[in-house]
């Protein structure tokens, strides 16, 4: 029998993110990075772009280092129950919910885990925010997370029947790229040999947002690991970095818009001239590939200094669309 998706996913609404270096990551989210601070307690603090929501970001301290929790948004409470009743239908019992959430942000939802073990939040009627101004080089919010993976295919499978995500396009076997609304996607995958975060993408309004942004970070004395520069799959500009913790973080813009009945679906080479079609960044470094692999138990990233080392986070970590 085959079930229908839990429900209807509308945008990727906020990441956290698990860091044993809680003070150092929230100065650089606000002070570097662009976020504001909307909420503090001791040992977690949530973060706004500009966007209307409440929250973009939220820090938690750990001992480990990683993802924490994908929160995505859904339209009305009841699409909230009906989501409990089709993962019960499904055997996958919630960790939380359905209900009010007790929560900085508030809303109603459900918290339940996905086939690699991370948590997934769906939400509605969280607290509502106006907008921020549209001229600072400053992010609206985040975009998109990639998540490293030992089983692609499940782990899209899962997305796709589960959570009800399109396959936007594939960089070979190696990264899929999922959507929930026009954007081209809110999630990829990444083959790797482990279960960890890869990076997470923050969007800048425009180009000249996304320039200026990278200029505002070198004026705080941070230079891009890999970028800038503009992806095959997607469309966007990309520019990483890596926050105190170790985590990779992403400013990107002007993702490829996806009209459903319209688009198709394909399979991209991984050649240098699609990972960027700008030839402007360069390959990425054995140092910012070893921080996208992760570690399996969430210590923090040892960058490679030898040999076989960096094969390792070559194949853990191969960025969108470079071969390793």
């Amino acid at each position: 029998m085959t079930h229908p998706p839990i429900a209807r996913l509308r945008a990727l609404r906020s990441v956290e993110l698990l860091t044993p270096e809680f003070t150092q990551a929230t100065d650089f989210y606000e002070e570097v990075w662009g976020l504001e601070v909307v909420e503090a307690e001791p040992g977690t603090s949530w973060l706004r772009g500009t966007g209307d929501e409440h929250h973009a970001l939220q820090l938690t301290r750990a001992d480990r280092i990683g993802l924490g929790r994908l929160a995505f948004a859904v339209a009305t409470p009841a699409e909230i129950d009906e989501a409990a009743r089709r993962l019960e239908v499904r055997g996958i019992t919630p960790v939380c919910g359905p209900g009010p959430l007790d929560q900085v942000g508030g809303g109603y939802g459900l918290r339940f885990h996905d086939i690699d073990g991370r948590l997934i939040e769906l939400s509605a009627e969280t607290w509502a925010v106006t907008a921020g101004g549209r001229d600072g080089a400053v992010p609206v919010g985040v975009t998109h997370a990639v998540l490293n993976t030992p089983d692609i295919d499940a782990s899209v499978a899962f997305y796709r029947d589960v959570l009800g995500m399109r396959v936007s396009d594939w960089s070979e076997h190696q990264m899929a790229f999922l959507r929930c609304n026009a954007d081209h996607h809110c999630i990829a995958f990444n083959r790797a040999p482990w279960v960890s975060l890869n990076h997470v993408a923050y969007e800048m309004r425009s180009v000249d947002h996304f320039m200026r942004g990278l200029g505002r970070l070198r004026h705080h004395g941070v230079t891009p690991e890999w970028g800038p520069g503009r992806h095959g799959p997607g469309n966007n500009t990309f520019s990483y970095f890596t926050d105190p913790t170790g985590l990779v973080c992403e400013y990107t813009s002007e993702v490829a818009q996806v009209v459903e009945d319209a688009w198709i679906c394909k399979v991209w080479r991984r050649t240098p001239e699609l990972s960027d079609v700008w030839g402007t960044a360069g390959p990425p470094s054995p140092q910012i590939r070893a921080h996208m692999a992760g570690t399996p138990d969430g210590s923090p990233v040892v960058p490679p200094v030898d040999a076989e080392a960096d094969t390792a986070a070559d194949v853990a970590a191969d960025a969108e669309g470079v071969p390793a």
